[in-house]
């Protein structure tokens, strides 16, 4: 079977899903959507439209709204947030299909989703991301340096389907990268996350404007970064990527304060401060915080908050 043979489906039509639709059918492969409710009635009418170079574009692409358990995929991309993670691999439990690739965050580690999909499970973390505007994809590409889509086994081989889906990627021009400890990744991915966006929205309210750009804002980011990061280091977890441990050794407060101030006034910081976005991505953030901490738990490191 060559690679654009493999028939692909992607569970989950929102920003991420959206992206690896459209590039994998631009690649020419075989890729079904499932969708929901308005979501899929406008990619059955109108394609899976985006915005590009200023106008609105669209591209046909196959969509269902329900999976038989014999409808088979060569490859499975689950593309929700985390909060939705077990949910949607609970849909997918009874399907056929072989191989189930998590592209989504993960704070705590992958026993719930084991015991769910089994050794099905092949865990992820997308390559890109963006927003929807009344069913439009605006999608955000950084530089492939900078971004790329991670993925590796559980135990960390580099097996067949390693190397399969690699070359899909590949094919696609999709700039990938194999990890050999994913948890790690995807942990130590959360912590900045949290760290991040946790201050866009507090107190069950987005906050407002002006105090997102004051220093005291970024200087919260700074701290609960550097005191997630010496939590899960403690626990054992190795940061990934290595970046975030020069963050540790070498920079100090004042540098990344400001660092966190220049991206607090981005145009994607703005974005993110939109209210549908804002309140689904909190969703998500609470949901990373809570696996966390129950995570730091388990292995016997006392609560951070002292540090924050």
């Amino acid at each position: 079977m060559s690679a654009k043979q493999a028939r692909i489906l992607i569970f989950g039509a929102g920003v991420i899903g959206s992206m690896y639709a459209m590039k994998l059918i631009e690649a020419g492969f075989d890729v079904t959507l499932f969708a929901h409710s308005k979501r899929f009635k406008s990619l059955s009418e109108n394609g899976l439209q985006y915005k590009e170079k200023g106008s609105v574009k669209s591209i046909q692409v196959k969509v269902i709204d329900t999976l038989e358990n014999d409808d088979i995929y060569d490859f499975i991309f689950v593309t929700v947030r985390y909060d939705r993670s077990e949910s949607a691999l609970l849909a997918l439990k009874d399907n056929q299909s072989k191989h189930i690739v998590t592209m989504t965050s993960n704070s705590i580690g992958f026993s719930s989703w084991l015991d769910i999909v089994g050794d099905r499970l092949l865990p992820a973390f997308p390559g890109f991301g963006g927003q929807m505007k009344d069913g439009v994809l605006h999608a955000r590409f950084l530089p492939k340096i900078i971004a790329a889509t991670a993925f590796g086994e559980v135990n960390g081989e580099v097996t067949e389907r390693i190397e399969k889906l690699a070359k899909l990627f590949k094919t696609a021009k999709l700039p990938y990268v194999i990890k050999k400890d994913m948890q790690a990744y995807l942990i130590t991915h959360s912590v900045s996350d949290i760290a991040m966006l946790s201050v866009l929205h507090s107190e069950d309210k987005i906050t407002d404007k002006k105090t997102v750009r004051t220093r005291k804002t970024a200087r919260q980011i700074t701290v609960t970064l550097k005191a997630y990061l010496r939590a899960i280091q403690k626990a054992g977890v190795s940061i990934d990527p290595p970046m975030l441990k020069m963050v540790l050794k070498f920079f100090p407060n004042l540098l990344l304060d400001l660092f966190f101030m220049t991206w607090l006034r981005t145009k994607m910081v703005r974005d993110m401060m939109l209210p549908d976005y804002a309140n689904r991505a909190n969703n998500e953030i609470v949901q990373l915080s809570h696996d966390l901490m129950k995570f730091l738990s388990q292995k016997d490191i006392k609560s951070v908050a002292h540090s924050i």
